[in-house]
C-alpha cells in the first residue's frame, strides 16, 4: 500500500481514537459496492402505491416523487449558503444558478402532468386523493422560507399590517399559502390546512428562526457593496427569483388550469383550495428579492405571461 496513503489513514483514525487496523481488516469482509444497492433502486421503485387501477394514478405518484427529490436538492445548495459565513460572490452565483437550473427542470418537467396523462382518468382517480394537496409539500414551504425574509410570503392584503416586531405565530397565521385552506372573515380553517399545521407548523417556526437572518435574500445584503452590484449575482438572482414566483408557478398553474377548467368553470382541488387566486403571481406578487425589481417589474409581477 501507499505509504502516504497509509499515514493519512492512521492519521484519520488517530483522530477520532480508532485503531486504522481494525478498520482496515473489515475491508476484507465487506462486499464491493454496485450501482443497485448504491442508489437504493428496489426501494425507490416499490414507493408508488396507487390508490386506484388507472394505470396513470402512476405517473401522478412518480411525478410528485421526483418533484420532491428535486426540492431536496435545492434546500442542500440553499444550506451550503446559509452556514456559510464567507461566501465569496463566486461561490454565491454559481449557488444560485444550481438552485435555477433545478427549478428550471420543474418548469419543464410539468408538460409531463399536462400532457402526459388522461384527462378522463385523471378526474377519477384524484377524487381518491382528497383532502390531499400540492400546497401541504413542506419541503417547497422551506425552500420560500429559506429564500427570502418572511414578510415577503405574507398575503399581499396584511403585509402592512406584519412588521418585524410580529411574532412568528402572527406571520405565520397571515402567509400567503394559508388562503388556499382559510376563511379570513371567520379564521375557520379546512382539514387540509389543519392537517398540514399539525404535522408541520411547529418545524417550520424552528426552520424560519434559522433562518431569518441566513435566507437568500439576507445573505445576499450582509454581502460587501461590491458583491451586490456584481451583474452576474444580480441577474442570477433575478433569474432564480422570476424561474420560482412566475415561470414555474404558472406552468403549475396552467397544468391545473387544463385539469380542472372544466367547461369554463374552475372545479375545486382536491384539498378545497381556491387555486385560482392563491396560485397565479398577479394576486400575491410573491417577490423573493424586491429590490431587484423595478417599481414597474413590480407593479406588473404575472400580468401579461
Amino acid at each position: 500500500m501507499n505509504s502516504k496513503i497509509t499515514n493519512q489513514l492512521k492519521e484519520k483514525y488517530e483522530a477520532i481514537d480508532q485503531d486504522v487496523d481494525v478498520h482496515l481488516e473489515g475491508l476484507l469482509y465487506s462486499k464491493p459496492i454496485n450501482y443497485w444497492d448504491y442508489i437504493q433502486t428496489d426501494a425507490l421503485l416499490n414507493l408508488q402505491i396507487q390508490r386506484t387501477v388507472f394505470p396513470d394514478e402512476k405517473v401522478f405518484i412518480m411525478y410528485h416523487q421526483i418533484s420532491e427529490l428535486l426540492f431536496k436538492m435545492i434546500l442542500s445548495e440553499i444550506e451550503q449558503l446559509a452556514k456559510n459565513d464567507a461566501i465569496s460572490t463566486e461561490i454565491f452565483t454559481d449557488k444560485i444558478m444550481r438552485i435555477s437550473r433545478y427549478f428550471d427542470v420543474l418548469t419543464s418537467s410539468f408538460s409531463i402532468m399536462k400532457d402526459g396523462m388522461d384527462l378522463e382518468q385523471y378526474n377519477k382517480f384524484r377524487n381518491t386523493l382528497t383532502p390531499a394537496s400540492g400546497f401541504q409539500s413542506a419541503q417547497y414551504r422551506k425552500i420560500e422560507f429559506a429564500s427570502t425574509e418572511l414578510i415577503n410570503l405574507i398575503d399581499k392584503r396584511f403585509r402592512d399590517t406584519i412588521d418585524r416586531t410580529s411574532s412568528y405565530e402572527h406571520a405565520f397565521e397571515h402567509l400567503y399559502w394559508q388562503a388556499a385552506g382559510k376563511d379570513y372573515k371567520t379564521g375557520k380553517k379546512t382539514y387540509t390546512l389543519k392537517a398540514f399545521e399539525d404535522r408541520y407548523k411547529d418545524e417550520f417556526i424552528r426552520f424560519t428562526k434559522f433562518y431569518y437572518g441566513n435566507n437568500l435574500w439576507s445573505k445576499f445584503k450582509a454581502l460587501p457593496e461590491e458583491a451586490k452590484t456584481d451583474k452576474n449575482l444580480i441577474n442570477a438572482m433575478r433569474h432564480y427569483d422570476y424561474t420560482v414566483n412566475i415561470k414555474w408557478v404558472m406552468a403549475h398553474y396552467n397544468t391545473a388550469n387544463h385539469y380542472l377548467n372544466i367547461n369554463g368553470k374552475a372545479a375545486e382541488a382536491t384539498g378545497g383550495s381556491e387555486w385560482v387566486k392563491y396560485m397565479h403571481p398577479k394576486y400575491q406578487k410573491r417577490i423573493f428579492f424586491p429590490d431587484l425589481w423595478t417599481e414597474k417589474e413590480k407593479e406588473t409581477w404575472g400580468i401579461n405571461i
